[in-house]
C-alpha cells in the first residue's frame, strides 16, 4: 500500500488549501482515515479523522475550518483547509487503517501559512 500526498504549499493567512492523498495497492476497505500534522519541535497531532461509518472528529484548533472527505472511486482522501492561520503551518500526513492494528502513512506534505 502506498499513499501519495499533494496540495501543500505556501499560503497567506486566511487562505485555503486542499490536501489530497491518493492510495494505491491492495486496499479492500478503509476502517479509518485521518490527517495528522507535525510542526517543528512538536509532536505529531491528529487533525481530522473519519471512520467507515462516516463519523468524524477534528482537533479543537481546526473545527469549523477543516473538513475531511474521501472519493472512493478515486481511492483518494482530502483535507479541505480554510481560514488558515500561521499556527497551522506544519508537515501534514495522511493515514489510513484498513483494519485494527494495521495502518499506513503518507510521506508528508509541507503547509506554510505566512504573509
Amino acid at each position: 500500500v502506498q499513499l501519495v500526498e499533494s496540495g501543500g504549499g505556501l499560503v497567506q493567512p486566511g487562505g485555503s488549501l486542499r490536501l489530497s492523498c491518493a492510495a494505491s495497492g491492495n486496499i479492500n476497505s478503509i476502517r479509518t482515515m485521518a490527517w495528522y500534522r507535525q510542526a517543528p519541535g512538536k509532536q505529531r497531532e491528529l487533525v481530522a479523522r473519519r471512520t467507515s461509518s462516516s463519523m468524524t472528529d477534528y482537533a479543537d484548533s481546526v473545527k469549523g475550518r477543516f473538513a475531511i472527505s474521501r472519493d472512493n472511486a478515486k481511492n483518494t482522501q482530502y483535507l479541505q483547509m480554510t481560514s488558515l492561520k500561521p499556527e497551522d503551518s506544519a508537515v501534514y500526513y495522511c493515514y489510513i487503517s484498513p483494519s485494527i492494528g494495521v495502518g499506513y502513512w503518507g510521506q508528508g506534505t509541507q503547509v506554510t501559512v505566512s504573509s
